[in-house]
């Protein structure tokens, strides 16, 4: 099956729960509830590859799967950009930090609970970097913000 040009996948390899996205993306970077679902921070099921690329930025789109690409400036596009091997492909995607700073961030899109949810299932687990978390969140400008949700949380 044709992805888009010069791509092609069989049907199989589609049904995966991941795509080589640096082959359809070259150098997008998961992020969103694409993010918040592989690290387990939210209930929701992701609908479309969410996808961070640098502002400005064309990118040409297949048919399927579904995409939902975010134009980032390049300050914010490099902070916290790691790799992991999904379903066999290695794929870049925003480390854990982050993930619940743009939660945080844009809490207005997603919602309120979708937010706060994110931020006490990031409070729950073991490997959470705090100092990491507050130094991104400061870079950002949410960290008041997030302050609020952490007094919230415990």
């Amino acid at each position: 099956m044709r992805v888009k040009r010069g791509v092609f996948a069989k049907p199989d390899d589609l049904a995966n729960v991941m795509i080589d996205i640096e082959k359809i993306i070259p150098g997008g970077i998961l992020c969103m509830y694409s993010a918040w679902s592989y690290y387990g921070l939210t209930t929701q099921i992701p609908q479309q590859y969410d996808i961070a690329v640098k502002r400005g930025r064309k990118v040409t789109l297949p048919q399927y799967p579904s995409f939902s690409v975010h134009n980032l400036t390049d300050s914010v596009l490099n902070i916290g950009v790691s790799s992991a091997i999904i379903s066999g492909y290695k794929v870049k995607i925003f480390d854990l930090e982050k993930s619940v700073c743009d939660a945080v961030k844009f809490r207005n899109k997603i919602g309120l609970d979708v937010c706060t949810e994110i931020v006490k299932n990031y409070l729950k687990r073991r490997d959470r970097n705090l100092s990491k978390l507050m130094n991104y969140a400061k870079i950002l400008r949410v960290s008041r913000i997030l302050e609020m949700y952490i007094a919230m949380g415990t």
